[in-house]
């Protein structure tokens, strides 16, 4: 690679795959030595009027000492990455450092001039954009704050390239050239742009392998059965309406057709483009299929083939390999082992799975890693024509395998803005970035209804999982912050995603219920209670309601501003028909269509004439909408035959067959509705004037340089503490009877004298603390207890601390989650927290209303509101407490972990009497860097 008179080594942490607007991939990697015949040959593919642009005059050819220059880089002063497809060079960017003057210049200066060039046929692909992310972070990393671009005035695209970056800029023109300056620290807007762009490029590059317009299935065998042949019937009979080629290399001479589909050889025997490439082959003979495919511009695959990591280490590195080629020609793949991908679109009509009947069209997004899990989800919507009453059908539904490559991450930036898709539902077996998969998942939240049922237990062999220590309570606290539906069990995830799918979003917790069913009303009645909702009391129609009287009561129901919900209980009259089905059926829409802002629920039994009527009664008024794990749980109640989906935007009416299956999914959506009317007013994160931001860093650089990692001693802790507003009551050292008292004298009396033994700290239940010490005698008498009680006082190491205020001893923590990012947590100090784990937890920054729903999340939060008469606490000054150590954090990653306990929150004021902090070099945060896909 370079040569030993390079200052650095060749940086492989620069090398990474990008997704590009038309959603093909590149790599992006340093220029060597090694590369100065692709450069050449990829200068000649350059039209004359892109390298007029670049070099602002006629520039037919390299010469060898270009080639020389622009090949040979320390890595440091002179950088030059490319980005590649097939190996072959796409485009270029290069900076060298330059000195105030202009010239070549080498560290402390911070300046550098920077220069692309992109081959014609890749203008307009996001290219360019992507190069700047990634040479701007090598920039950064090594020292360079400014890039500085000159440009002829006509050449517009590069111009756009700089001015849309969003980094802060000067633009000036001068001798017939555009001169700009970016400032290459990122910057909110610059953020923005790039997640614009990742949305953009990652939605586009899975709308390619789910709206294909031509398909070819890779090990459709010769004769019927077996997998590949099971897919190509499956695309046939669904109606594909693209182009479909069968693939099979052991295809005697001279047939021409499988199964009426026209039948190949190979790959490049096929005329014409392939979109897609379904691959249903042995292991061993994927990479041939796939160099085949990339060959021939297929766009991207579905590799169905097993016998990858799921199979062990070996199968691992057969999997990266697999990646790693199907990169190198700009194609991404869904698995391996994968079960396959549907779209029910009728400008598509895809079925490339192995789900032989596939579920009616309807709005729902459907995700799953497990192959299992997908089959039966499928089959449960097929069954029930869309759910336990045919409510909604299925857009689009993929099965990711291993995830290899395309991951949830990726499938959610498609249905974020996909006009096809109003609720979204995942099978997640493994996260493998939280911290951008609840990024993405906040913002989807915020347009339509995200669900997900996470299976538990360790990730499946075949996932790459980032490790996290937050334990499995943490991370779904932290994804319901983000908007995220969480619920147990398949079972649940149809039924919440039903009610979502074509019922409007209640306006608060308050349901009424009636129907012919006292006990079936009483029941739905606990249930809601239960779940957290405020029902009132069941209306009783008894056994005699006419299907009028469904209709009168329900209207009445919903007219009541005291009602956000309506949950209809429903049993059937002994010889009723199904013409009764049919007549309570549109009583229950003519009543509900004149409420479109109030969803309804209808809990049944042993009423499939009903459930199915229910489904084919559409109002025709406007849609109103609010802008175990035992996943194999089985259903109970009937099973109604499937029904034809209702046009979208018709609001059908949601029965379940069981009162608590209707109250659960009722409770998701009025939680989500609060979230989403939350979401709308974030709040802010407040500034405070007495925080020393300066001071504290320069005070954390001066630790750090003691080494990797510490944690701090109590005056180191209190200053780093001190500079963002936080006091820590003074606790001194009294390693004798002397000191104690001495310390007392200091402090002032009352005192507490504690042991801090790691044993023994906060244990005030097994006699380590004793409070309220009024003078000199109750504290020696206190002392010789504690040490006759627990040994020596140098095993106890005893403190005198001041007396705080009475009140509520609660804990507040921040950790920085390698996975998930930082999180601040907060609970009441000792039993509720440590043995009953109520704690609450938010993503750092906190804002202001982030603060105060913290505070009130934790199940013993009426302790802090006057419980049973005692006084309520200073609940603002525990608010500001928490937003300051948020701030600490987020000002400075290398505060990794802070705890303070206990924090006593009194009537006025809090007191924090324990506090401790570990200083780290902050993990690395790629969600700030340049967009790149997981290294392979």
């Amino acid at each position: 690679m370079q040569t030993s008179s390079d200052r650095h080594e060749y940086p492989a942490h620069w090398e990474a795959d990008v997704v590009l607007r038309d959603g093909g991939t590149a790599r992006v990697r340093p220029i060597t030595v090694d590369d100065a015949e692709r450069l050449v040959s990829f200068y000649e593919q350059v039209s004359d009027e892109s390298k007029y642009y670049r070099f602002f005059a006629p520039y037919p050819r390299l010469s060898a000492k270009d080639v020389h220059r622009f090949t040979h880089h320390d890595f440091v002063d002179r950088v030059g990455l490319a980005a590649t497809i097939g190996g072959e060079f796409i485009a270029t960017v290069r900076y060298d450092r330059i000195g105030g003057n202009g010239l070549p210049a080498s560290a402390p200066a911070d300046d550098a001039e920077v220069a692309f060039l992109v081959q014609d046929a890749h203008q307009g692909r996001g290219v360019a954009s992507a190069l700047l992310e990634h040479i701007a972070a090598v920039a950064r990393e090594r020292g360079i704050r400014r890039f500085a671009a000159e440009v002829l005035p006509a050449n517009t695209k590069m111009i756009k390239v700089f001015t849309d970056a969003g980094y802060t800029q000067k633009r000036s023109f001068e001798d017939g050239v555009v001169r700009l300056e970016l400032d290459l620290e990122p910057t909110d807007r610059s953020l923005a742009v790039q997640y614009a762009r990742e949305q953009r490029a990652e939605a586009r590059s899975v709308q390619r392998l789910l709206a294909p317009g031509s398909v070819a299935v890779v090990g459709a065998g010769r004769t019927p059965g077996g997998v590949g042949r099971g897919v190509l019937g499956n695309i046939r009979d669904a109606g594909f309406t693209g182009r479909l080629h069968a693939v099979n290399r052991a295809l005697p001479e001279g047939r021409k057709e499988l199964d009426g589909v026209p039948a190949y050889r190979s790959v490049r025997d096929i005329d014409g483009p392939v979109d897609l490439a379904v691959v249903a082959v042995p292991a061993e003979h994927v990479p041939e299929v796939v160099a085949e495919c990339g060959e021939h511009g297929v766009q991207g695959l579905v590799v169905l083939s097993a016998g990858y990591a799921e199979s062990g280490p070996e199968g691992r590195e057969r999997q990266r390999a697999l990646v790693r080629l199907a990169r190198a020609y700009g194609m991404r793949i869904i698995g391996p082992n994968a079960f396959g991908v549907i779209n029910n679109s009728p400008r598509i009509r895809l079925n490339a799975s192995l789900a032989p009947e596939p579920p009616r069209p309807g709005r729902i997004g459907l995700f799953a890693q497990s192959g299992a899990i997908g089959i039966a989800l499928l089959s449960r919507l097929h069954r029930r024509g869309g759910g336990v009453t045919g409510v909604t059908g299925v857009s689009t539904f993929v099965s990711s395998g291993n995830r290899a490559d395309v991951s949830g991450n990726d499938v959610l930036q498609y249905w974020y803005d996909d006009p096809d898709t109003d609720v979204v539902l995942m099978y997640l077996e493994s996260i493998g970035n939280p911290r951008k998969f609840t990024r993405l998942a906040r913002r989807t939240a915020a347009a339509k209804p995200l669900v997900v049922v996470q299976g538990a237990g360790s990730a499946p062999q075949g996932h790459a999982v980032r490790a996290t220590r937050l334990p499995p309570a943490t991370v779904s606290a932290l994804l319901r912050q983000a908007g995220v539906i969480r619920v147990s069990t398949i079972t649940e995830l149809v039924d919440t995603g039903l009610l979502l799918a074509r019922q409007p979003l209640p306006g608060g917790p308050r349901v009424a219920i009636l129907g012919n069913s006292e006990s079936l009303g009483v029941l739905t009645y606990d249930a809601c209670l239960s779940e957290g909702l405020r029902p009132t009391p069941p209306l009783d129609l008894t056994t005699a309601a006419t299907p009028e009287d469904f209709r009168a009561a329900l209207s009445r129901a919903l007219a009541e501003d005291s009602c956000d919900a309506v949950v209809v209980t429903a049993i059937p009259a002994i010889g009723e028909e199904s013409a009764g089905d049919a007549a309570l059926a549109e009583a229950l829409r003519s009543a509900a269509e004149r409420a479109p802002s109030k969803p309804v629920l209808v809990v049944h039994v042993e009423l499939g004439g009903l459930a199915e009527a229910l489904s084919a009664a559409a109002s025709t008024a406007p849609r109103a909408r609010a802008a175990t794990t035992d996943t194999t749980t089985p259903d109970t109640g009937p099973e109604p035959a499937p029904v034809a989906d209702a046009p979208a935007g018709t609001r059908l009416i949601p029965a379940y067959p069981a009162a608590e299956r209707a109250v659960r999914a009722l409770a998701e959506a009025v939680k989500y509705g609060q979230w989403r009317r939350e979401a709308a007013d974030p709040g802010k994160v407040p500034e405070y004037e007495d925080i020393d931001e300066k001071g504290a860093a320069r005070l954390i650089d001066g630790l750090l340089s003691r080494g990797q990692g510490l944690t701090l001693g109590t005056e180191e802790t209190c200053e780093l503490l001190g500079r963002y507003g936080i006091q820590v009551r003074r606790a001194l050292p009294a390693p004798t009877p002397e000191d104690a008292v001495a310390a007392a004298r200091a402090l002032g009396y009352p005192v507490a004298l504690k042991a801090t033994a790691p044993h023994l700290r906060h244990r005030a239940d097994l006699g380590g603390v004793r409070l309220d010490l009024a003078d000199e005698e109750q504290l020696r008498r206190a002392y010789t207890e504690l040490t006759e009680l627990f040994g020596r006082p140098e095993a106890l190491r005893p403190v005198v601390q001041g007396m705080a205020p009475r009140g509520v001893d609660t804990v507040v923590r921040a950790v920085i989650d390698p996975a998930a990012g930082a999180v601040l947590s907060f609970g009441l100090a000792g039993a509720p927290s440590q043995l009953l784990g109520d704690m609450a937890h938010r993503l750092i920054p906190v804002t202001d209303r982030e603060a105060t729903t913290l505070v009130r999340s934790i199940r013993t939060a009426p302790l802090l509101f006057g419980w049973r008469g005692s006084a309520p606490v200073d609940t603002p000054a525990l608010e500001e407490l928490l937003l300051r150590v948020s701030r600490l954090v987020d000002d400075h990653p290398e505060v990794v972990a802070v705890t303070l306990e206990p924090v006593v929150v009194a009537t006025q004021g809090v007191s924090v009497l324990g506090a401790s902090v570990r200083l780290a070099p902050p993990p690395a945060r790629d969600d700030l860097g340049p967009r790149t896909l997981p290294a392979y």
